[in-house]
């Protein structure tokens, strides 16, 4: 058959000679060659490998494989093959010859056991020896999950392996491990039967002809780039990959890798390897290449939970629910949305940050890699009177357009008020046009363009690249764990962090907008609920949007998760305040429900900025402070005696003086308003923890007091109708000069009041809650899911 092929394309004039056609064999082993990989990309793949070297002096077989049965699974394949396209370039008599020959090489193999691979081996053999063919080597492309890998390579390697003089590539497909420990696993088992040369292991994002071109781009356009490419002239990088789809279907992988090990630690790692990663002398050395993308994972600043921003697109609890028979209590944590900031501490890159962003359910499906540099222009003139063209005001950016979006195709754009770009001519072409379109902020005349001559699909160019052994396409062992060390800390570190629930596609409006503060990330606006059927059960009735409890932000989930929010959000407030200020000011309610608050600042936010907080008393009961009653003595007990505050810092309302007890001729509220006065700016706190009673009361403001609803007075004694009677209170007034303010509200006996006070007005006298309103700061509800449904 082979041979009768070989004389077929001899007579075509694809073939120089039949001598010279049969210098070397090459068979290609398609493991998994009926799955979803395979059908969408590998055997189209394949087919564009075989057009395009059918005169390489070269001849092929294909060999399909996988567990089906042969006849059942030879028609599956088939069926995959008889659909294969011709590249548009291709003449239709040619490509029929082409697909034609390309099925009468390929074939379906059975490989379940060890007697398949010696039956495929003896096979290869046999044809060989009867067409007289010398072996070049062997392709084994892994499209199967990576729990087989181990067991398929022991087989390759025992039973099918080329001859000595022939060489081996084994390719395979992500996910390479889950974490640093399990990649060092699944690598210590593969190099037990391959060696490292042998191995391709596929990100196909390098296959992309956008990011394929960076390395190039940069090399080819050193004399402009080699003054700008660093930190004193790059303001920011944006590394963004979005998709409008979501996970149905694939929530069983998604619920165990979640988006940044999806797209954030490969695909988006490796566009970041090749803007930050020095250019080796001849980019050719594929040794050369994977040394200098090795030093530039390495130099990369270790990950903070505080450099990252998570979210999960309202359906995906149903989804999991319904594909994984979850019940409905289940709560998954797991990110379809991540905005991460990196930071490089190498001498070009240090200071400069690299934003790298992906996410499902989001309103457009794009992907680039865009370098902004900084524009120190100021131009006086108004714009109609410039030259458009080439204004030194407008923004200066270099952009790879990896695809779809505005643009709908590869491309390079480089800013005019920057440089013409030299592009190779005999792959990328200029494109002029569409003039209206805007791109990033600037008309697309604004940019010199460039798409593909001929645009291809990663995997071809990623299989074209396998048959030629181009190791810098791929990813090599050290390469793979030095990215898993990297990203290890950061995903232990959010592993139980409650992600921000959106609602997907263009509704999601400004919910996903984070913001860089003090190398920090950060959602720009609040996470609030609105509740869609109030009959409803369950926490799937709740739909975010941006709508208000009160008028106010509101935040809602199960318990626990819901005090892990919060305590993350404190942390961020109080990280913001010590970078604006120099220090936190800190209020707390007390009662029960922020108990479950102190416990997980103490246990779980190692990095609070203790040291510059000062602790302040919300309410205090008039008791010593070491009766079990007291606020202070809830406080110490599961917070204070677990961290490294200074004593200094610490502020107990002063309820005990002289040996009494709130005594109005003592003066303990002038006391406390004094000490707040001279050391909180304008008595101004920056957040305030209050909750709420089954009355309606916070703090130790309640229902008809009279002290503290109104007034001059910024600390009061009050009464409550509950022992202990007598109590010390922040007033009303006070507490909303406040710059944040939280509200926290937990359980089914809470029900009730979340009810009554989500209908209410400004009633303080009768709901004292109902008077919290900071005059320029901002309120978010924390309430959890048993007091917002009982």
């Amino acid at each position: 058959m082979l041979r009768r092929v070989l004389c077929t394309m001899l007579l075509m004039g694809a073939l120089p000679s039949l001598a010279e056609a049969s210098q070397g064999h090459i068979s290609v082993v398609l493991l998994g060659a009926t799955g979803d990989l395979a059908k969408k990309y590998l055997w189209q793949g394949l087919f564009q490998l075989y057009i395009d070297q059918v005169s390489s002096g070269h001849s092929f077989t294909f060999h399909g494989a996988a567990l089906t049965d042969l006849e059942p699974g030879q028609k599956l394949m088939f069926d995959v093959l008889k659909k294969l396209a011709c590249p548009p370039d291709e003449s239709p008599n040619r490509c029929a010859v082409l697909k034609d020959q390309f099925l009468k090489l390929s074939q379906y193999h059975q490989l379940k056991t060890s007697e398949n691979y010696t039956a495929l081996n003896r096979e290869i053999e046999m044809l060989l020896h009867q067409e007289g063919l010398k072996e070049a080597g062997r392709i084994f492309y892994f499209s199967v999950p990576p729990f087989a890998y181990t067991e398929i390579a022991r087989h390759i390697n025992s039973s099918c392996r080329p001859p000595p003089g022939a060489w081996l590539r084994v390719v395979l497909e992500k996910p390479f491990g889950h974490d640093l420990e399990s990649a060092q696993q699944m690598a210590a088992e593969l190099m037990s039967f391959f060696r490292e040369e042998e191995m391709y292991r596929v990100d196909h994002y390098l296959g992309k002809q956008a990011v394929a071109h960076i390395l190039p781009f940069r090399d080819q356009n050193r004399q402009f780039l080699d003054p700008i490419w660093n930190r004193h002239h790059v303001e920011r990088v944006e590394i963004v990959l979005k998709e409008i789809v979501d996970a149905k279907g694939r929530t069983s992988f998604y619920e165990q890798y979640g988006v940044i090990r999806d797209v954030l630690q490969n695909h988006l790692t490796e566009a970041l390897m090749f803007l930050t990663m020095e250019l080796p002398g001849n980019l050719s050395k594929a040794e050369e290449v994977l040394q200098c993308k090795l030093q530039a994972l390495q130099s990369l600043r270790g990950l903070e939970k505080q450099s990252v921003v998570v979210g999960q697109y309202q359906a995906y609890a149903s989804h999991v629910q319904e594909e994984l028979q979850k019940g409905q209590d289940y709560v998954s944590t797991t990110p379809t949305f991540a905005g991460v900031l990196v930071h490089s501490d190498s001498l070009r890159w240090e200071g400069v940050p690299f934003l790298l962003t992906s996410g499902k359910a989001l309103d457009e499906r794009v992907g680039y890699v865009r370098v902004l540099f900084k524009n120190r222009a100021y131009c006086t003139q108004s714009e109609a009177l410039r030259d458009a063209g080439h204004s030194q005001c407008k923004p200066k950016q270099i952009v790879f357009y990896i695809g779809h979006g505005a643009l709908n195709t590869p491309a390079v754009l480089v800013s005019r008020n920057l440089f013409r770009p030299i592009m190779p001519k005999s792959t990328w072409r200029e494109v002029v046009g569409q003039p209206d379109l805007h791109v990033f902020g600037q008309l697309l005349s604004d940019y010199y363009m460039y798409s593909p001559v001929k645009e291809r699909d990663a995997y071809s160019v990623l299989i074209s690249n396998i048959y030629h052994g181009r190791k810098d396409f791929f990813i090599t062992t050290e390469n793979l764990l030095a990215s898993w060390a990297f990203w290890t800390p950061l995903l232990n570190s959010i592993s139980h962090q409650a992600p921000r629930l959106y609602p997907g596609g263009v509704e999601n409006q400004h919910f996903l907008d984070f913001e860089m503060m003090s190398g920090e990330l950060a959602f720009t606006v609040a996470e609030p609920v609105e509740l869609l059927n109030p009959s409803g059960p369950m926490p799937s009735d709740y739909k975010t949007i941006q709508s208000k409890f009160r008028q106010s932000p509101l935040v809602s989930a199960w318990s626990e998760v819901l005090i892990s929010q919060l305590a993350s959000d404190v942390e961020k407030t109080a990280s913001r305040a010590v970078a604006r200020s120099g220090q936190f000011h800190l209020a707390l309610s007390g009662g029960s429900s922020p108990v479950a608050l102190f416990q997980r600042l103490a246990r779980h936010h190692y990095d609070f900025p203790w040291r510059h907080t000062h602790l302040w008393l919300v309410d205090e009961r008039c008791v010593p402070l070491t009766d079990p009653e007291s606020n202070f003595f809830s406080l110490h007990n599961h917070l204070l005696q677990n961290i490294r505050v200074p004593y200094f810092n610490v502020h107990p309302m002063p309820v005990h003086l002289h040996q009494r007890l709130c005594v109005e001729e003592d003066g303990g509220p002038e006391l406390y308003a004094k000490e707040i006065m001279a050391l909180v700016a304008n008595a101004s706190f920056d957040l305030v923890l209050l909750g709420v009673g089954t009355d309606g009361h916070t703090a130790s403001l309640f229902p008809h007091s009279e002290n503290g609803l109104e007034g001059a007075q910024a600390v009061v004694l009050t009464e409550s109708p509950v022992k202990p009677h007598q109590r010390m209170s922040l007033s009303l007034p006070l507490i909303n000069k406040a710059q944040q303010v939280f509200v926290l509200v937990m359980g089914k006996g809470k029900h009730d009041i979340t009810t009554q006070i989500s209908r209410v007005g400004h009633e303080p006298r009768k709901w004292p809650i109902s008077g919290v309103n900071p005059s320029s700061g901002q309120l978010v509800w924390y309430v959890d899911y048993e007091a917002l449904l009982g």
